[in-house]
């Protein structure tokens, strides 16, 4: 029979190569794949990988996808971490976005110099309070964190088109499920000119720097590594498992409703439907990528743009459909996930007892 076993010393240097590993099983799975269903592998993943970074433009459009998915990432990172399985991120997004949004329609007919920051700040407080409700539903009733978040990433959702389709609809907008633009006092501004790079991106790396600071040189980080680790052992040195859940949790969730709110202030200008193709639920690839590590994060965030603008190219100038895009994504993180139990176990045939 086939028995699992925990290796006593897993290979530091393959804990670092696992994501590399992961990538190349992807593209040659990728591969495999476009061959299947008749499209050539090496334009395929040419316009996947390549063609995103071919110009400018794509390289802006690069960065503008970067954006909310580092920001979502850093957080998930240090929830992961501290062990608080947080998979609500795209509803804690999304939260952010609307909150963000109808503040920024309180202000549209200001000149006030504080309309964008209020606006930012409702957005954050938005994705937190999202991010809260599940996790007081945890640490008071023991509830399912996963199960919990993804149904408020539906009813984040839902809250959502209704907004557009009611309250938030714009009432000049002929009937079209979506706000009205934003005043230009609470848009994000670009930072290049003839470019939609905005200052989310700078938010995006700037969390990265912050998640990195706090995981690796302060107590606090300590105590998120070590509770994460080994819980009952955090317990008897005296840290607070619940004031360390509450911490990562709306951290998560103020850097989610940041990404949402410069979603919607940033290159949409207003709230729509469909801001999100999915950040929140791709960060979760990010997080794993970047080993769960902020700074890592910020280049898995960079891979994972590349993937979605070579998406959407691929789409144009080849006809993949979308579906084909998405288990790229969801491949990578099961070569990830399937690399890192090989590093940390090794299976051996041994002979079943007989009586």
């Amino acid at each position: 029979m086939i028995r699992i076993q925990a290796r006593t010393e897993p290979s530091s240097l393959m804990k670092v190569a696992s994501p590399l590993l992961a990538i190349v099983l992807t593209l040659i799975f990728g591969a495999i794949l476009f061959s299947a269903i008749g499209k050539s592998p090496v334009q395929a993943l040419q316009v996947l990988l390549i063609a995103p970074l071919a110009d400018s433009y794509n390289i802006g459009e690069m960065f503008v996808k970067m954006g909310p998915l580092l920001l979502c990432a850093v957080g998930l990172s240090l929830c992961y971490r501290a062990n608080m399985w947080n998979i609500g991120a795209e509803g804690q997004l999304l939260a952010g976005a609307l909150g963000g949004s109808a503040m920024a329609l309180y202000f549209i007919d200001s000149e006030s110099t504080f309309a964008l920051p209020i606006t930012l700040l409702a957005g954050i407080a938005s994705g937190m309070i999202w991010a809260a409700v599940p996790t007081f539903l945890k640490l008071r009733y023991n509830s399912n964190l996963i199960l919990t978040t993804i149904m408020f990433n539906y009813i984040a959702l839902y809250l959502l088109i209704w907004s557009v389709h009611g309250p938030l609809r714009d009432p000049d907008g002929y009937g079209f499920p979506e706000s009205a633009l934003f005043s230009d006092i609470t848009l994000l501004p670009t930072l290049f000119e003839g470019s939609r790079i905005h200052l989310g991106i700078l938010f995006a790396v700037l969390s990265g720097i912050i998640g990195w600071f706090i995981l690796s040189k302060t107590h606090l980080g300590f105590q998120i590594r070590v509770f994460g680790a080994d819980e009952p052992a955090a317990r008897y040195a005296g840290f607070s498992g619940k004031k360390l859940s509450w911490f990562v949790m709306l951290f998560a969730g103020a850097l989610a409703g940041l990404a949402g709110v410069s979603e919607t202030t940033g290159p949409i200008g207003q709230l729509t439907p469909n801001i999100s193709p999915g950040y929140g639920y791709s960060a979760i690839i990010v997080a794993y990528l970047g080993r769960l590590h902020p700074i890592g994060a910020i280049i898995a965030a960079a891979f994972m743009a590349v993937l979605y603008m070579g998406g959407e190219l691929a789409q144009i100038e080849m006809g993949i459909p979308v579906a084909v895009i998405s288990m790229f994504q969801g491949v990578l993180l099961f070569f990830l996930l399937a690399c890192d139990f090989f590093i940390n176990n090794r299976l051996s045939l041994t002979n079943q007892a007989t009586n």
